[in-house]
């Protein structure tokens, strides 16, 4: 996955995210990515993604980047687990069982915002995804997602 996002290997009927999906035309088509042993997003917010007040981003949107990051990170992290990657087999697609979200200090509007995950435990269908998300090199976010694998058969 050095090469390309794992979101572009998700099958069709799972392409639909608004964070994450490739096929949804409104959403915001977060791309997760492989450096060392962390996965990185990087996004720059639309000033309308402005919070209370204005200069800084809304923290339901950056609660948001962090799910889907998350769950990226998840869906990587099963396939590297395994010894395999998207060339070898599609994704399984991961959905969220719990996101907790650390404020740090207010985050400010016009700069790229960086995702760092890594997957701190890995057990059975559960992942749980620690990220931290940077402005200029400082965090300015802590989030912690349990993630648990959607099962093959599943069509909802």
């Amino acid at each position: 996955m050095n090469d390309g996002a794992i979101q572009d290997h998700y099958p069709e009927e799972f392409a639909h995210c608004y964070g994450c999906g490739r096929l949804n035309e409104d959403g915001l088509k977060i791309k997760t990515q492989w450096e060392g042993d962390e996965s990185v997003c990087r996004y720059e917010p639309q000033p309308h993604y402005t919070g209370g007040f204005p200069g800084f981003v809304y923290g339901g949107f950056l609660a948001s980047l962090i799910d889907c990051h998350s769950s990226g990170t998840a869906s990587a992290a099963d396939l590297r687990q395994r010894g395999s990657s998207p060339d070898d087999e599609t994704p399984s697609r991961f959905v969220t069982a719990s996101l907790r979200i650390d404020f740090i200090k207010p985050t400010p509007m016009g700069k790229i915002l960086e995702l760092r995950s890594r997957a701190i435990e890995i057990k059975g269908r559960k992942i749980v995804v620690s990220t931290e998300l940077f402005v200029d090199g400082d965090v300015y976010v802590r989030g912690e997602a349990v993630m648990v694998r959607i099962p093959e058969n599943t069509r909802w």
